[in-house]
């Protein structure tokens, strides 16, 4: 029986990447973006190489602009086929703080429109699908800094605040239509972000243990769903 697809945003790199090749090797296709269409291309090269028969389908898009959004969701709803899975992964992390900030609060606007608008988008274009089904689960990345604000946070902080509350009013909208949604809390995780740290990778989360996290957290019944997954280092917060 062939499997419905995963949406998973921003899936290049970091946790994106590793939840791609994880639904992937399960036998799920895959629909993912990234702003790179140079990296979406080594991806795919990559996964032809483990999985020949794996079904990746790939869009260069940037989810901060909302017609990108649009043209994504577009671009799944034209593979025609049912949608069990949305993965809100895409990002970015700019460290500082609120009074160092540019005074026309582009910062702001900008980690808003990565870190909540294009999980907003890309769930209410998807949501009428699993709705008519009445089958399917959302994962929105959040973050630690979704409950716990920390003095270099800034503009993300804020944005992870706020896509937790998104995921949270989804939870409840969503129970009687039978659609699971759970908030990924993952602490320091070892991408793209942390680049230039002077820290050993054992003091961060690997991204492949919250991609296989994911995993588990989806394949539990329909009568159970995981409503928050924290995941922080053994050794703690940096």
């Amino acid at each position: 029986m062939q499997k419905n697809i995963v949406v998973i945003t921003g899936g290049t790199k970091g946790i994106g990447r590793a939840l791609v090749l994880r639904f992937l090797r399960a036998g799920y296709p895959v629909a993912t973006c990234a702003r790179s269409a140079a990296d979406l291309g080594a991806l795919q090269t990559a996964v032809t190489t483990e999985l020949p028969t794996a079904k990746l389908h790939t869009c260069a898009a940037d989810l901060s602009q909302q017609s990108e959004t649009r043209r994504f969701t577009e671009f799944v709803s034209g593979l025609g086929q049912a949608v069990e899975v949305v993965i809100n992964n895409t990002g970015s992390f700019v460290p500082g703080r609120l009074q160092d900030e540019p005074a026309d609060g582009s910062q702001l606007r900008h980690m808003l429109d990565v870190n909540l608008l294009s999980a907003y988008d890309v769930t209410l274009a998807l949501l009428p699908g699993l709705i008519a089904r009445r089958s399917g689960h959302i994962f929105n990345i959040c973050s630690t800094a979704s409950l716990m604000a920390y003095p270099n946070g800034g503009s993300y902080g804020i944005a992870k605040f706020a896509l937790l509350g998104m995921t949270k009013n989804l939870r409840e909208e969503l129970k009687q239509h039978n659609i699971r949604v759970t908030a990924v809390l993952p602490g320091a995780t070892l991408t793209a972000s942390w680049e230039g740290v002077d820290l050993p990778a054992e003091r961060f989360i690997k991204a492949e243990d919250v991609a296989d996290a994911i995993f588990s957290t989806f394949s539990l019944s329909p009568q159970a769903v995981v409503e928050e997954l924290l995941i922080r280092p053994q050794l703690g917060d940096l």
